[in-house]
């Protein structure tokens, strides 16, 4: 109690410094936040779009699907699996799809894309990113009709618009070349034009009469978690519900390494941003708490002199660390929380600098930054720069506690 009262005595008796190694470690928690909000916040946004283009957050597939891709390649049963999956908890959303390569043609024209067949009754824009996306017309109402989405690109190239013929024509599973007739019911337009120009849907049970699939066969099954973090946990649940050795279970970091890595690289980046930054910051904390310390030798000498041992001269130093890393982050807390209510509502509009159809690892970039913070993430902020305030105090206090109290007190 009394080594506490003499910490704050010293700490009140220089009420400018201690406010400024105070605002050092604020500054810490701003930055911090700045980096890691950020971080989460477009590392979900790149993930959730992913996701919805198709695969999910995992995908139940057949073994081999993912490393080479075929229509002869299906999973049996599907509906039936998916309704297993859907009862497993934390399981947002299952869908069954069908995917694969053919040709686009209209009239003299032609061009080649890839193709998703999906029940246009289970089918929900938040796990559809095509879908969100219609900008003409409407998703096709029939699952086995032959209503046809494309997007806007794509319309352009083979002059298209809606109740225009579209024929598509592709392998069926037995490696036949087959061709069917649609209509265009619905224009999407992502943004991206390599994604518009390429990309259809169709319904999943014309897609099964024209490949000569099963009744309820497809290519996979999409599976969204309720949190895209549980991928892995969700995986294993998965893995022993079905026990089924002719399939796999994928997360998006497999069946989308490309985004994965790009995701991990920048992460590393950011991580050693911040560990650059903290170690600014834990340089200006050791430089004030190592000149308070000098400026003090005579009193540290006095004090030992009196009686107290140099263990509670470092544990004095180290309470008063103790606290100007509490008030750093009471401070950081105040500052930084109208930042992050701004920055997770409005954000910066960054299109200026990267466009408006950037994209990273084929998948568009909301020019929008935003914050999102995970509780995890906070604590860990917040634990980071506490102990960074202690450990920077941790040479003063060791310096404080070899002073010699005769010769501190004869020199200065």
């Amino acid at each position: 109690m009394q080594l506490n009262q003499l910490a704050w005595r010293n700490l009140l008796r220089h009420k400018r410094r201690t406010l400024i190694t105070s605002l050092s470690v604020a500054f810490g928690v701003l930055l911090s936040v700045t980096f890691t909000g950020s971080g989460d916040y477009s590392y979900t946004n790149l993930i959730d779009t992913s996701t919805t283009m198709g695969f999910g957050h995992l995908t139940v597939e057949p073994h081999g699907y993912n490393d080479t891709p075929s229509l002869s390649m299906r999973v049996l049963q599907a509906e039936a699996i998916a309704d297993q999956i859907q009862a497993i908890p934390n399981v947002q959303a299952t869908y069954v799809r069908i995917m694969g390569q053919a040709m686009f043609a209209a009239g003299a024209k032609s061009v080649g894309g890839m193709f998703l067949g999906i029940d246009p009754n289970r089918e929900k824009p938040e796990h559809n990113f095509f879908l969100k996306t219609i900008n003409q017309g409407s998703l096709f109402t029939e699952i086995d009709g032959r209503g046809v989405v494309i997007g806007s690109k794509m319309a352009e190239k083979l002059n298209l618009r809606l109740g225009k013929k579209l024929i598509y024509t592709m392998t069926d599973k037995d490696g036949e070349i087959i061709s069917e007739i649609s209509r265009v019911k619905g224009i999407f337009a992502t943004g991206d034009d390599t994604i518009d120009s390429t990309i259809v849907l169709l319904p999943i049970n014309r897609l099964r009469t024209t490949l000569r699939y099963e009744n309820d066969a497809a290519s996979l099954i999409a599976v969204f978690a309720s949190d895209q973090r549980d991928a892995r946990h969700m995986q294993q649940l998965i893995n022993r519900n079905l026990q089924k050795p002719e399939l796999e279970v994928m997360t998006w970091e497999e069946t989308q390494a490309d985004l994965a890595g790009l995701i991990a690289i920048d992460r590393a980046g950011n991580y050693l941003m911040q560990f650059l930054v903290g170690l600014i910051i834990a340089a200006g904390i050791v430089n004030t708490m190592l000149m308070s310390v000098l400026e003090r030798k005579r009193e540290f000498g006095m004090m030992m002199a009196v009686g107290m041992s140099p263990r509670q001269v470092v544990q004095m130093i180290l309470i008063e660390s103790f606290w100007i890393g509490i008030t750093g982050l009471i401070l950081g807390i105040i500052i930084t929380s109208p930042w992050y209510m701004y920055m997770s509502r409005y954000g910066l509009d960054l299109s200026i600098f990267i466009g408006d159809d950037y994209n990273a690892g084929g998948v568009l970039v909301d020019p929008v930054l935003k914050f999102r913070l995970f509780k995890e993430s906070a604590f860990v902020i917040l634990a980071s720069v506490f102990l960074l305030a202690i450990a920077a105090g941790l040479y003063p206090a060791w310096k404080a506690g070899r002073i010699p109290p005769v010769a501190s007190m004869r020199n200065v």
